[in-house]
């Protein structure tokens, strides 16, 4: 402890400007091909929430929230359960290897899902055309998001210890907040990027994310692979070596401390999502976003001698009003990541939680845009508090030779999160939330049309058809749903998610911190709990399984757990926490 309590004080001493000239060439260029990365796929993210869901006299394969829920619990199962196994394989075999394979799979993945409905088409025999939500279109656009989710799934574990290596204690948690902030040049650029390429066709979206992406091959080409801790070899063969990468990747996450970390914190990352997954969409259905257009966008146009494009229909799109938090993650992550740097990370991610979680919850009180753009804004501070600072919590706990490992565990929170957060949005959105659906809905249950005629309605001209049934303006039949049927309820139900992870990542912290007798019996329980409560019984008894089975392998068969973990001094520890000795992302996801 004296050891690491001497490294800490260094760390404060060194200036900032020591700490920015001891980062190499070799740290700038893994933060601008991690910036390129994020461009095309924050381009694609801020909008494909969008294109889901819109109708097929539009371009859009027009599926249901419930089928958008299932499509991003399956892109966040790829994406943030496969690193756990790909990030030992990195570590074998090499990080740069590694990130051009990434960079192949993400471009099949871009393009599959911007040519779905044509590939439908033609393994349907025709029938998918112009039938909404078509299985073989669906299946397609599913296996690019798929693609997609795998290619970024390779490459986190190949980036991410190539920045890792360049960094020592003295700047560790400088570099970490200097990551993600590049990060977010590309996540601020790529929506405005993704929102000109859709005015003038969908499929632009994904194809220009395509070529984009495909600029990192290049970049490989301006340095050596970096040199990394060395480790044993697993055995003799490289069969063996595979086998016992996975069992070890496997069971290192069930280690009571970590399992019971991750799935804690993962109800963060179940709100957080929502700003991609679920606002989107809430922005195009409700919010009445006229004030600030004309406040405020428009006067923006107009300082460069332009006017709004009219396909905004004096809005402003759901893409541009959410860039507000990459925006904000762009210009203010070092400066927030310098100041948590200065106290206990677990302090510093629950006091980002509570703001993360009152800001959801605003979301729901108005519909005003001003009023939408404050709360993403609160959002991004909570955000700025916490999600890095897990990133520095991970990268310090790795042992040696296992930072790709353990930088892949870390993206293990953000996936439970998403995936089950996604299913939770997809079928609670779709029962009372999608704007089409209430129309359709309140045409039948209230205004007494017939039934069958109404389903029959092409989604574009429901809401025109209520408009006219109930004797109303479009804008005023919209405000008429929202009144009766109160979408805006769903953003009290991830806020109420949010405090839970709090609640325990307190009680977390406690047990961990004080050495409480009995500790992995008491952070399973809290994981049961917690995770029925956020998720449901089958998900608490899964996960909660898993650490028993930890616990079981360390009393019977030690041996076979990876290599230094069971020992008190290399898992996550409140006590190294607060010694500071600690490394530390955006959009990890």
């Amino acid at each position: 402890m004296a050891g690491e309590k001497s490294v800490a004080v260094t760390a404060q001493a060194q200036s900032l400007g020591d700490q920015f000239r001891a980062f190499g060439r070799v740290f700038w260029i893994g933060n601008s091909m991690e910036m390129i990365e994020r461009l095309a796929y924050y381009g694609l993210r801020a909008v494909v929430a969008l294109y889901i869901v819109v109708a097929l006299e539009d371009g859009g394969p027009e599926f249901s929230q419930v089928d958008k829920g299932i499509i991003f619990a399956w892109w966040a199962a790829v994406q943030s359960f496969v690193p756990i196994f790909t990030g030992g394989f990195a570590d074998r075999y090499g990080y740069k290897v590694t990130v051009g394979i990434s960079i192949a799979v993400k471009i099949a993945g871009y393009l599959v899902m911007a040519y779905a409905i044509e590939l439908g088409a033609m393994t349907s025999a025709g029938a998918s055309v112009d039938v909404a939500g078509h299985g073989h279109v669906y299946g397609w656009f599913l296996a690019g998001a798929c693609l997609l989710a795998l290619g970024t799934a390779i490459f986190k574990p190949g980036i991410q210890p190539i920045i890792a290596l360049q960094l020592k204690a003295s700047n560790a948690s400088l570099g970490w907040s200097v990551f993600y902030q590049i990060v977010n040049v590309g996540g601020f650029l790529g929506p405005y990027l993704a929102g000109a390429m859709r005015l003038m066709s969908w499929r632009y979206v994904f194809i220009s994310c395509a070529v984009i992406v495909a600029v990192n091959w290049l970049v490989l080409l301006t340095f050596d692979e970096p040199d990394q801790e060395k480790v044993d070899d697993y055995g003799s063969t490289d069969t063996f070596a595979s086998f016992k990468v996975l069992w070890e990747s496997f069971i290192g996450i069930c280690e009571p401390r970590l399992m019971g970390f991750l799935v804690i914190f993962s109800g963060f990352w179940a709100m957080f999502f929502q700003l991609f997954d679920l606002l989107p969409n809430y922005i195009d259905d409700w919010v009445d976003s006229r004030g600030l257009s004309e406040g405020l966008v428009a006067p923006l146009f107009g300082l460069f001698g332009s006017e709004l494009p009219e396909a905004w229909n004096g809005l402003v799109p759901p893409e541009h009003m959410i860039n507000i938090n990459a925006g904000m993650c762009m210009t203010l992550a070092f400066a927030i990541g310098f100041l948590t740097g200065k106290v206990r990370s677990m302090t510093a991610m629950v006091s980002g939680i509570l703001i993360a979680a009152a800001a959801i919850y605003g979301l729901g009180v108005s519909n005003n845009g001003w009023w939408i753009i404050f709360c993403i804004a609160s959002f991004s501070i909570g955000e700025l508090m916490s999600s890095p600072t897990k990133m520095r919590y991970f990268s310090s706990i790795a042992p040696p030779g296992r930072k790709g490992m353990y930088l892949g565990y870390v993206n293990a929170t953000g996936g439970i999160g998403w995936a089950l957060g996604a299913l939770i949005a997809g079928e609670m959105y779709e029962a009372n939330g999608d704007k089409v659906v209430l129309a359709r809905r309140h045409l039948v249950d209230e205004l007494g049309q017939n039934a069958d005629a109404v389903a029959e309605l092409a989604k574009s001209d429901v809401m025109p058809r209520l408009a006219e049934v109930a004797g109303t303006s479009v804008w005023d039949a919209q405000q008429m749903l929202f009144s009766t049927y109160d979408p805006s309820t769903i953003w009290t139900h991830f806020a109420i998610i949010g405090l839970a992870s709090m609640g325990g990542l307190i009680a977390f912290d406690v047990i961990t911190r004080f050495k409480v007798q009995g500790e992995p019996y008491l952070l399973t329980a809290i994981v049961f709990g917690l995770s029925w409560f956020t998720y449901g019984l089958q998900w608490a008894a899964i996960f909660s399984a898993m650490m028993a089975l930890y616990m079981v392998v360390q009393r019977l068969k030690p041996e076979w757990l990876p290599q230094g973990q069971g020992e008190e001094d290399v898992v996550p520890a409140a006590s190294q926490d607060e010694a500071k000795d600690e490394s530390g992302d955006k959009k990890d996801d």
